[in-house]
């Protein structure tokens, strides 16, 4: 009786846990000795068995554990069981092979459904390819798991994957037949600094003024956070729906005549359906059409219609009938898939008309999900044969909302994924020791107006990611900026092309590589479409420098210069075997300048192994300069097909400007 009693008194012993990154569908790292790590009893032997080896430890007092398989060669499907006294976990479909992490901003962060070769990549789906894509999460200090899962590519899941991501894995896969995981923990709008350490910041005189700035800013948070949120539900509360006039004219009834609609495609958002004052995303009412055919079997049943996320509120019809809406009350109406009962009775047999007025108050106004979330069937049929509905609808304005009244700022402080180390507590330091081969890098849109301090920072990040993991050699590639903004007719300060030759700097370190986008930019958007390539150009790194595939990995780099009369001759490691002109037309980019600091654009021709650069109003040319611009136009390749790297022979802080 008494040990029944004390039974009950005791606390529950904790229950054995894996850390959420070894679940279905994972990838192991293979030829390491790999970590398997979580939570059990106090003192308990915990067990893992895979791929005919197991391995034994005990949870420590505090129920942690991790122990480390013996190396494993590339294969699978296995199933790894771990076993605890009284319970034991089995994890199914895992694969050994090649991980990497893929981290950064919106850049990385942009899904495969936003890349142009959407078509493409599900038709080359591979399940031999798996990403684990981590929740966003700020926090003040490091966290011990991530939320998330292994997802295996298809037809239908790969939408959702990182477009460059994904292309990097499948060159990996392509080329060494290996299955590949990536895990993908990347925040749009996320400086640097959020991704470091607050510690390996602090440790630095040129970076612990950041973490100084933090702590001062946050000490009134809780007060300058409310005051916020008070600002903001006023704000909100200015640019609130004013009603429905689209429906009083008859925009959700089945015939409607069309011809002053605009095509659209959809998911996707309205910003580029007319120009936006300064790329401001439209902000009001817009009324998006298509039709159905109903196949006679469904008639007379009740259909589930489904959506996706929507930005920010809607009203949905079909055939003029209201089927559902999402209203202000909602709090955060983004991460609400709509689905909707479609009543028997409502669609017939034949053609049958959607039409969804959406009302965004704030940020990009349309439908944010993926396309195979956009969808109508029986509510009690199967998913896969319910009829598609991404792709072309028609759209119509109701009434833009003024933007010219900015919305209050949101002050800096824990939660934020602007915090110091912020996303680091929250994202990166829970996969540590994960085994990776590996990191994929693609930020610093965030940090443009700070070029001279991301000198600083980005080594900073990249030797704290390291120590981290405890391995000083891991592999850390990275893509400079891609040209963005209007082109300028003469040559000028850039804040980007300073960016870009920070990055650059950060080649220094060894194990590192830098895939050049210059040329895959878009002046209208900071989001290009072509990930594909940008993937491509750092798996040819990985390719080379980590899996003995040689080829060519980098375009031409500068490597020195040499006075040649009222010339200079320029010299590129990476161009051994020779330059290539991209388009056909004479060699653009270069500016060069003399001792008055004042750039021209020169001539350039190519002179054996190097660039020969000069102008008529520059008799004494002392420093050069190549793809020095936010958008430049240049077009030196090497022979591999990789672009040069934009670069300055000066160390100016601000060129005149003829």
């Amino acid at each position: 009786m008494v040990a029944c009693l004390l039974a009950l008194l005791s606390p529950p012993q904790p229950s054995l846990q894996l850390n959420p990154l070894f679940s279905d569908n994972m990838v192991l790292q293979r030829s390491m000795a790999v970590p398997i790590f979580g939570t059990a009893g106090p003192g308990q032997s915990v067990t893992v068995s895979i791929a005919n080896q197991t391995q034994t430890t005990k949870a420590g007092d505090d129920g942690k554990w991790l122990l480390r398989l013996a190396p494993l060669e590339a294969g699978g499907p296995y199933e790894e069981i771990v076993r605890a006294p009284g319970s034991s976990i089995t994890v199914k479909n895992v694969m050994i092979g090649e991980v990497w992490v893929c981290s950064g901003q919106s850049n990385m962060e942009r899904p495969e459904y936003l890349a142009d070769d959407l078509a493409q990549a599900q038709d080359q789906a591979d399940p031999g390819i798996r990403m684990f894509t981590v929740a966003k999460v700020s926090r003040e200090q490091p966290g011990s798991e991530v939320r998330g899962t292994w997802i295996p590519s298809s037809k239908t899941t790969v939408g959702a994957f990182s477009a460059v991501g994904l292309a990097f894995g499948r060159e990996i896969r392509t080329h060494l037949n290996v299955p590949v995981g990536l895990i993908q923990a990347s925040w749009g709008g996320t400086h640097a600094e959020a991704w470091t350490s607050r510690e390996a910041l602090a440790a630095n005189a040129r970076l612990k003024p950041i973490v100084d700035a933090y702590r001062d800013e946050t000490r009134d948070f809780t007060e300058k956070n409310q005051a916020f949120h008070e600002e903001l539900h006023k704000w909100v509360a200015s640019r609130s729906d004013k009603g429905n006039e689209g429906h009083l004219q008859g925009w959700a009834q089945p015939h409607v005549y069309e011809t002053d609609w605009k095509p659209e495609k959809l998911p996707g958002t309205v910003d580029t359906m007319e120009p936006q004052e300064e790329g401001k995303p439209f902000d009001g009412a817009v009324w998006f059409r298509r039709t159905f055919e109903m196949p006679e079997a469904w008639e007379g049943k009740a259909l589930k219609l489904e959506l996706g996320p929507i930005q920010d509120y809607d009203d949905t019809y079909v055939n003029g009938t209201k089927v559902g809406m999402t209203k202000e009350v909602n709090p955060d109406p983004l991460k609400q898939g709509r689905s909707y009962r479609v009543s028997p009775g409502i669609p017939v047999h034949g053609t049958n008309t959607i039409a969804i007025r959406v009302f965004a108050a704030q940020g990009a106004c349309g439908f944010a999900g993926l396309p195979e979330e956009m969808r109508i069937g029986p509510m009690d049929g199967d998913p896969s044969a319910a009829i598609p509905l991404a792709g072309s609808w028609y759209e119509k304005i109701e009434r833009k909302v003024d933007t010219t009244d900015q919305a209050p700022h949101m002050p800096l402080g824990p939660g934020s994924p602007s915090a110091p180390g912020g996303p680091f507590n929250g994202m990166i330091a829970p996969l540590i020791p994960f085994g990776i081969k590996g990191f994929i890098w693609y930020q610093g849109e965030a940090n443009t107006s700070q070029a001279a301090q991301y000198r600083v920072l980005f080594p900073t990040l990249i030797r704290d990611w390291r120590q981290k993991w405890g391995q000083a050699d891991l592999p850390f590639y990275f893509v400079q900026l891609a040209n963005f903004h209007p082109r300028q007719d003469e040559p000028s300060d850039s804040e980007w092309a300073e960016l870009r030759e920070s990055q650059a700097a950060a080649l220094r370190l060894p194990h590192t590589g830098m895939a050049v986008a210059i040329d895959l930019g878009d002046p209208a958007t900071i989001h290009p479409t072509n990930k594909r390539e940008v993937g491509r150009r750092l798996s040819l790194i990985a390719l080379s420098r980590d899996y003995g595939i040689h080829g060519v990995w980098s375009g031409p780099e500068y490597q020195n210069m040499i006075p040649a009369g009222n010339a200079v001759r320029v010299f590129f490691r990476h161009a051994e075997d020779g330059f290539k002109i991209n388009d056909g037309r004479p060699l653009t980019g270069f500016a060069i300048a003399g001792q008055d600091q004042k750039f021209y654009w020169a001539t350039a021709k190519v002179q054996g192994t190097a660039i020969l650069v000069s102008s008529p109003s520059v008799p004494n040319p002392v420093a050069v300069r190549y793809g020095w611009a936010d958008n430049p136009d240049c077009n030196l390749y090497n022979v591999g097909g990789l672009p040069a790297v934009p670069f300055r022979t000066d160390t100016w802080p601000k060129s005149e400007i003829k």
